[in-house]
């Protein structure tokens, strides 16, 4: 959740950390820092809290350069948003670091640590980490080994960079849990914990893998593994670049990569269908022999990418594939029953995730048959660790509120349901109906996007609200938590969402002339069931807000409707996202928040 930078050359390095700070704010973050080895070999570090801008302009007030430093951007788990938690930390003037991650074990060091006489000043649990290694240096340890002896008594999980001023020529990282990258330039090396920091000045990446530590120097980098023996990591390129993080003439991120749906969308689809054909080769080998063995489906996942999942579930039981999903923070903490020939299937946009990860390394220790990840970061920790990547083709998504990401999840699942359904039964002509409605897909997407500006106006009958409720049935039951999740991330309205037919057992209480319910009204088999449903709001004097098909005929008092052209019922939940999506931006919008960094979330959620 938190961002790292680092970077080690002939030239000096401030300007680079600080760009590479800007580029990671869409993480999510309270408070920023930056220490810097200088020409003397003293260490200079800056902290502040809030945004980054006000980093650099502490900045500029004085003269902090150099060609040896560490930043960070920091998301509060141990300790309030303040200064004295900020990173990097420091003990004495001998050692710095930045950490990301969590350590279990604090608690106990912290008070070895104290009784060996070191003073804490923050409430972190990342300070316990440059305490333990000032206790190694003064035993005359060299930095890297200092680093080898401390991460040995972490428990938890870390990313971690290391400069000391009395090891003028070096960074030491190590990674367990939380991703690490490093980048290869001329003569000059960099860090992060995310390749979109390091865009302006590389696109030659070394990933690093689980209990890697390694030495970075302007000449070269040496990786050793968790045995402490040296090995060689691939060098990447990635087919990234620096503009591919730009707003261009969006007013903010998440307005952009709504619009960027229909090519995302098609990117994803490119390759995988082809005249009313799933092309199967294309997801590779293993994965078809992985599919031929399927006769269950486990899905596990986070926040938005779990409603992704949720919408699966229905297509794949629809199509006679048992499927079960669960929260990935519940599913490794409980017994659960592996049927025979059971897929896992994990859902993430960073693929960073850690309780996703955790879920995986749980599921690597019992009967599942194989896992199958998809995933927006070919590079990501859940991609290397899983027998099966699928990729969304997203491109990177700035703002935290997803969007593209999770469309094109939708996207990738229903061709993973299709191959799945293809051995269940599915005949040549359902394959036709099921591949045409993804081929028209992106054009779909395209004319809803054309009403942005009727949902503006819709928009301001819910500047003033304080609470809103969104209903669905079937697969439109997720696409309604999905739209409530994204109105209560960025405007801070309270949302929820419910089953249609649930508004009777509860949430009808709540409503109002003053409680808004948003619905999806798409033509199919439960259309009747919801129009009852909503009567019951109106009933109650509560205002609707519809999307509806065009061939609906809707006799209802008092409510706001906007129709959606020929939406093919298969692809219906993906198309129906597009409007919730806008209403949700548009709302925050008039409320002025902070549309792409909205408080006290993150982008890339890498704790538990």
């Amino acid at each position: 959740m938190c961002g790292i930078v680092g970077a080690i050359a002939q030239r000096n390095v401030v300007p680079i950390l600080m760009e590479g700070l800007r580029r990671l704010e869409y993480r999510g973050y309270d408070s920023a820092g930056i220490a810097v080895r200088d020409d003397q070999g003293r260490l200079q570090r800056i902290r502040s809290v809030g945004k980054v801008a006000e980093l650099q302009g502490l900045l500029d007030k004085g003269t902090v350069e150099g060609p040896h430093g560490i930043a960070h951007t920091r998301w509060a788990t141990h300790g309030m948003p303040a200064e004295r938690n900020a990173h990097p930390h420091m003990s004495g003037e001998q050692v710095a670091i930045v950490h990301n991650g969590i350590i279990e074990n604090h608690s106990e060091l912290r008070a070895e640590l104290t009784a060996k006489g070191f003073v804490f000043h923050s409430d972190t649990d990342t300070e316990v980490i440059v305490h333990l290694l000032a206790a190694l240096l003064a035993d005359g340890r060299s930095t890297f080994d200092a680093t080898r002896q401390a991460v040995e008594r972490l428990v938890g999980a870390y990313a971690l960079a290391v400069i000391s001023p009395d090891d003028p020529d070096r960074i030491i990282v190590s990674r367990a849990g939380s991703p690490l990258v490093i980048g290869i330039g001329p003569d000059e090396h960099f860090i992060a914990s995310d390749v979109f920091a390091l865009l302006p000045v590389t696109q030659r990446f070394v990933f690093l893998e689980e209990g890697d530590i390694a030495e970075i120097r302007c000449d070269g980098i040496r990786v050793f593994d968790v045995d402490g023996q040296p090995v060689e990591r691939a060098v990447r390129t990635s087919e990234l670049s620096a503009s591919h993080a730009e707003k261009g003439p969006y007013a903010h991120y998440m307005l952009k990569e709504i619009f960027e749906q229909p090519a995302v969308i098609a990117e994803t689809l490119e390759g995988r269908i082809h005249k009313g054909r799933l092309l199967e080769p294309s997801f590779g080998h293993v994965a078809q022999a992985l599919f031929d063995q399927t006769k269950a489906v486990q899905i596990i996942a986070c926040g938005t990418s779990y409603h992704a999942g949720m919408v699966a579930r229905y297509w794949l039981e629809e199509a006679g594939i048992p499927c079960q999903i669960e929260v990935a923070s519940e599913f490794r903490y409980r017994r659960s029953v592996v049927p025979p020939g059971c897929l896992f299937v994990t859902i993430s946009q960073s693929g960073e995730t850690a309780d996703t990860l955790a879920a995986l390394r749980a599921a690597k220790q019992t009967d599942y048959i194989g896992s199958l990840v998809v995933c927006n970061v070919p590079e990501s920790s859940l991609v290397r660790a899983s027998d099966v990547a699928l990729m969304t083709r997203a491109g990177p998504e700035i703002g935290v509120a997803s969007t593209k990401a999770f469309t094109t999840q939708l996207v990738a699942l229903r061709l993973l349901s299709l191959a799945l359904a293809k051995r269940h039964g599915l005949s040549t002509a359902e394959e036709r109906v099921w591949v045409d409605e993804l081929h028209s897909l992106p054009r779909q997407v395209e004319v809803v996007l054309q009403l942005s500006e009727a949902i503006e106006e819709m928009a301001q009958s819910f500047a003033d609200m304080q609470n809103a409720l969104f209903l669905g049935r079937g697969t439109f039951y997720p696409v309604a938590l999905e739209g409530a999740l994204k109105l209560k991330e960025i405007s801070y309205i309270h949302a929820e969402a419910y089953p249609a037919g649930e508004l009777k057992h509860g949430p009808l209480a709540l409503v109002d002339d003053r409680m808004p319910v948003v619905c999806a009204l798409p033509d199919d088999p439960l259309l009747e069931k919801v129009l009852s449903n909503l009567q019951e709001v109106r009933a109650r004097g509560g205002e609707l807000f519809l999307f509806s098909d065009k061939k609906i005929r809707i006799t209802l008092d008092r409510f706001q409707n906007l129709t959606l052209d020929d939406i093919c019922p298969g692809t219906a939940p993906i198309v129906y996202t597009i409007p919730l999506q806008l209403l949700a931006y548009h709302v925050a919008v008039l409320k002025g928040t902070d549309v792409d960094q909205p408080r006290n979330l993150a982008k890339s959620v890498t704790v538990e």
